[in-house]
């Protein structure tokens, strides 16, 4: 037999050289825009066959449409996600997206990927993004972008588009999710590339290419809905020192007229993932549904914030998140008891670091993977009940339980000695200040 050394150094150079070349391949398709001529003699950006549209049904997303055709000379597949965004988003769909030009709509139910396998591990590793926000946006993008890959595959095509604007995050999240799980497929993004500038030339465009205009009345917030939450951006938000106005909200009661009695909710939890409200088992889904009517009644989980958008500029935005305001005051609650100090301390430090990740798309990087693995791990005993009394906007704990709990009434109680010998205090009190008091006989 030949050495493996001798193997590697013979072999190893055209696995080399057949890895540079695929990526070669890749970066050369990023750079590629030699235009090309359609079967009618108009010149094409650059030759698509096939291109799967992340698909609202809104005026935006409708002229992307014909305009895909127009400028790429391809067929335009529609994509949608219901990612709990509600039913009236969802109506007639199919009958908007053929009449604007695509040849089909694909719609997929991903309310339980949503909660299950992004919600509920940013949940378990204590997410939130500069203080206050619960990443409700942040989390779906990648959800939605990764179902899009799979329709490309399905369908056979070769490039996927989004309505991003060239100003936002979203942009980020969804073409860094088709570069981890796709590379090769081809990138659209019409608001980078054509001179549509507001609602008046979109409307205009749609008219010229027979798109039928949606008549719903538009709303003066740029919002975002799905099931974690309700985002609000735009209009008076705009400008910091206004209050925004109570109208706007949708999700949520003002906390003033919320019920004057208080509800109480007992949350069961199983290796740091709620599992059960009130006693009964219920789906990821099913149990964020619930906790959102519960809280929205009482007005929990508005948060008015400020935020550093990945692009570089500030924004300013509004959100409702009150089943997902509820679920993190319990899983937090829960922690007090199974983890220990320096655990933590650690957790907290990380979830900082993970929440960046999940703001700036990289659900998908090997590192977010990697820290997922360490908060599954050290969550492992965080399992047990947690009661929350919900009372106009506020939600304060008044119960935890577990098997796991590192809390001894036994040692912690101040009727007890049998452990705890409170005359060892003084030793340990004189070692832990031994640097102050070396200290403060220098200064002396």
């Amino acid at each position: 037999m030949e050495p493996k050394g001798l193997f590697l150094l013979i072999y190893a150079p055209s696995l080399l050289l057949k890895k540079s070349a695929a990526i070669q391949a890749v970066l050369t398709g990023d750079k590629e825009t030699e235009a090309s001529s359609s079967e009618d003699g108009r010149v094409l950006r650059k030759k698509i066959n096939k291109v799967v549209l992340a698909y609202s049904g809104g005026l935006d997303t409708s002229i992307v449409v014909p305009w895909l055709r127009e400028n790429y000379g391809c067929d335009v597949v529609c994509f949608t996600a219901d990612v709990g965004q509600g039913s009236i988003e969802l109506e007639g769909l199919e009958q908007k997206a053929k009449a604007s030009g695509a040849s089909q709509l694909v719609v997929k139910d991903l309310k339980e990927e949503f909660v299950r396998d992004y919600i509920f591990p940013c949940l378990r590793a204590g997410a939130i993004y500069e203080r206050k926000y619960l990443l409700g946006t942040s989390m779906a993008r990648p959800v939605i972008a990764k179902a899009m890959v799979d329709v490309a595959r399905e369908v056979g095509a070769d490039a996927v588009s989004h309505g991003c604007t060239g100003k936002g995050n979203d942009q980020v999240r969804f073409e860094l999710t088709f570069f981890a799980l796709n590379p090769e497929l081809n990138v659209v993004a019409p608001w980078r590339e054509w001179e549509i500038r507001g609602r008046e030339d979109a409307i205009e465009y749609a008219k010229k290419h027979n798109v039928p205009v949606p008549v719903t009345k538009k709303s003066i917030y740029s919002r975002d809905r799905n099931l974690w939450h309700l985002s609000h951006e735009g209009d008076i938000l705009e400008d910091p020192a206004n209050e925004p106005k109570e109208d706007m909200y949708m999700m949520s009661v003002n906390p003033e007229d919320a019920p004057n009695q208080p509800e109480y909710v007992e949350i069961g939890i199983v290796s740091g993932l709620p599992v059960s409200l009130n006693g009964k088992e219920l789906s990821p889904a099913s149990l964020l549904s619930e906790l959102n009517e519960i809280g929205g009644r009482h007005g929990i989980g508005r948060v008015d914030m400020v935020e550093n958008r990945l692009v570089g500029m500030k924004s300013r935005g509004v959100y409702e998140t009150p089943g997902g305001t509820i679920l993190f005051t319990a899983v937090r609650e829960l922690e007090s008891l199974t983890l220990d100090r320096e655990t933590i301390q650690v957790k907290d430090s990380l979830a900082l670091k993970y929440a960046e990740l999940v703001y700036a798309g990289r659900w998908f990087d090997p590192l977010r993977e990697s820290m997922d693995a360490f908060m599954e791990k050290i969550t492992a005993t965080t399992t047990g009940s947690v009661t929350l009394k919900l009372y106009k906007g506020s939600v304060t704990v008044t119960g935890r339980t577990s098997p796991y709990s590192l809390y001894r009434q036994d040692i912690s109680s101040f009727e007890s000695g049998q452990i705890y010998d409170q005359a060892d205090a003084a030793g340990f009190i004189r070692l832990y200040g031994l640097p102050m008091r070396v200290r403060a006989m220098l200064e002396n």
